[in-house]
Parts: C-alpha cells; sequence; structure tokens
C-alpha cells in the first residue's frame, strides 16, 4: 500500500511539475515574442565586407503563383551574356519579387571583377592590361602615330564617371625623345585611355566603386527596383 501512494505521489508530482514548465515557457512566449514576430525582415549584409544592411517591406498584396523572397544572396565564380565575363560574382536583394516577365529587386547591389583582357579588347588586339604600383593600371600597346608603329606602356588610377570604369594616364612612356613624347602625348593618350561600360547586369544597377586587384577590376553596383527579365 505505502509502495503504491509513494509511486501515485511521484507520478502527480511530476506531473504538476511538467504542468508548471508547460505554463511558464507558454506566459514567457507571448510577453517576449510578439515584437520579434512582428519584424519578419531583416537586412542582409551587402558583399564586399561594407556591413551595409537594409530592410525590404512586406508586400501588401502577393499575387497568385508569385514569390516574394525578404532577402537574397547569388555567388557565382563566373557569369557570361553575349560579350561580356564577369568573374567572382557576388549579389544581395532585398524585397525580390517573382512576376511574369522575370523577377524584381527592390533593391540589389553587386560586387564582380572585371577581367583585365575583357577591357583589353575594347583597345585593340594585342593590347595587355595589367595591376600596377599604388592601386594603379597599366595599358601596354602598339599604337601607329604619324606613320610610327610606337610601343607605348601608360599607368594611371582608375576612376567611376558618369557610372563608367575609367582609367587615364598619368604617366606614358614609350622610349622615344622626350621632345618627341611631349609632341604626341596629346594622340596617344586618348589610344590608351579605359572608357568602359559593364555590361551583362541589369538596367539601373550603377557603378558605385572601383577597384584594381590582380586578376582585374573590382567592382560594386547598386541600384533600386531592378528587373530581371526572363
Amino acid at each position: 500500500m505505502n509502495r503504491t501512494r509513494v509511486k501515485d505521489w511521484v507520478v502527480g508530482a511530476t506531473a504538476m511539475i511538467l504542468v508548471l514548465v508547460v505554463a511558464v515557457g507558454t506566459l514567457w512566449w507571448l510577453a517576449s515574442n510578439p515584437a520579434d514576430r512582428e519584424k519578419v525582415v531583416t537586412g542582409t549584409p551587402a558583399p564586399g565586407g561594407s556591413g551595409q544592411t537594409r530592410d525590404a517591406e512586406l508586400p501588401q498584396n502577393l499575387p497568385n503563383d508569385e514569390l516574394w523572397f525578404s532577402d537574397l544572396v547569388l555567388k557565382a565564380g563566373t557569369v557570361m551574356t553575349e560579350g561580356s565575363t564577369l568573374r567572382d560574382v557576388q549579389a544581395a536583394g532585398q524585397g525580390v519579387m517573382t512576376t511574369p516577365d522575370g523577377l524584381n529587386a527592390a533593391w540589389l547591389t553587386v560586387d564582380a571583377t572585371v577581367p583585365f583582357d575583357v577591357v583589353a579588347q575594347e583597345l585593340g588586339t594585342g593590347t595587355v592590361v595589367r595591376a600596377a604600383e599604388d592601386g594603379q593600371a597599366t595599358v601596354i600597346r602598339t599604337v601607329e602615330v604619324l606613320g610610327r608603329e610606337l610601343d607605348v606602356v601608360a599607368t594611371g588610377t582608375v576612376t567611376v564617371e558618369a557610372g563608367r570604369l575609367v582609367v587615364e594616364p598619368q604617366s606614358i612612356d614609350f622610349g622615344g625623345p622626350e621632345l618627341l613624347s611631349g609632341a604626341t602625348a596629346a594622340v596617344i593618350r586618348g589610344l590608351v585611355t579605359i572608357e568602359h561600360d559593364i555590361e551583362g547586369l541589369p538596367e539601373g544597377l550603377v557603378l558605385e566603386d572601383v577597384t584594381v586587384h590582380s586578376d582585374g577590376f573590382r567592382a560594386t553596383l547598386q541600384g533600386e527596383d531592378i528587373s530581371f527579365a526572363r
């Protein structure tokens, strides 16, 4: 009889403890979670380690058969389109929704490397573009000026001008006499100046920053209300 009473007491006490644990847990959940539940969207860090974040607003009316992503991250070793190649592409979007025509992102930032050879092809066959000291870039090509072929080495700092990647030479050397160098510098300068539009990305992305890396120009582009056509 005593064993039965002890057993019943243990079972009853255990049940009571479980009830108390569940009750306390429920009260804590009700007291602490509503604010967190309302904050459905969390910011996604922008690629490139900048730490920038944005929060996407929840759609008011989501059309049937459409999907909405609070944040979406894409990484690709290579992205190729007709006439364009980008390496080490990292993209982060906020408020991305599928549409009948493709995708739309409320905000998008992209980091990508434009290979040197892609830029060199725009200047002409045989042109070489490579990294130089102090974050600069060097252009090496053979140009024809005043009926003469000159092997030119031009070095300059990369900048962003009107949404374009620009490298304007700050030093030009082609091994000729100083007098000749001064007389032809203006002509040669135009032949070794880089003005590159980054292609292969959705319209609306604006080039914000460019730096020179060992394998190409590292570009950061950002934009709002960006559409990806199917």
